[in-house]
């Protein structure tokens, strides 16, 4: 039985009592006192026990709770790191990258610059072989058409 249920028939059963004249005093029905009284034995350590089960209950609840905030704390915490590992690692690669990149850059600079150089320099040397053998080519030929010339002179006409 509920005890509040219980203290409300006391309080009822002596406000129904009555009052001895020019006292503070009542006339109360000691059996309906007495048996109230009695389920309030029963009643009061079963409410305690309820409650004590409630109040443990209470504190399990509580310290699994608290063991599960902890557990998600480590969580949140141990991702964190991961993340700010990760993005430091992603930001080191992406730096990386960047230097081989201009590196490359700078590197195919270079090349083509002495690429163009060693062409520039077999161009010319190739001009200055090709000139020299246009002299040599115009020399022959000159010398050619002179003794040509000096022979063609020299030799008797035929008439005929």
């Amino acid at each position: 039985m509920d005890i509040q249920h219980l203290v409300d028939r006391l309080e009822q059963v002596l406000s129904e009592s009555r009052r001895l004249p020019l006292t503070a005093l009542l006339m109360v029905d000691e059996d309906q006192i007495f048996n109230i009284v009695d389920q309030l034995r029963v009643a009061i350590p079963e409410e305690v026990k309820r409650a004590n089960r409630i109040e443990a209950e209470k504190e399990r609840i509580l310290a699994q709770a608290k063991e599960e905030a902890e557990r998600i704390r480590q969580l949140a915490k141990q991702e964190a790191g991961e993340l700010v590992r990760r993005d430091s690692v992603t930001s080191a690669a992406e730096q990386r990258a960047e230097n081989i990149l201009e590196r490359a850059r700078h590197d195919a600079e270079v090349l083509r610059r002495d690429a163009d150089s060693y062409v520039v320099e077999v161009l010319s040397k190739l001009e200055e072989d090709l000139g020299h053998s246009l002299t040599v080519v115009r020399n022959g030929l000159r010398k050619l058409h002179v003794e040509q010339d000096s022979m063609a002179t020299h030799l008797p006409r035929n008439e005929g």
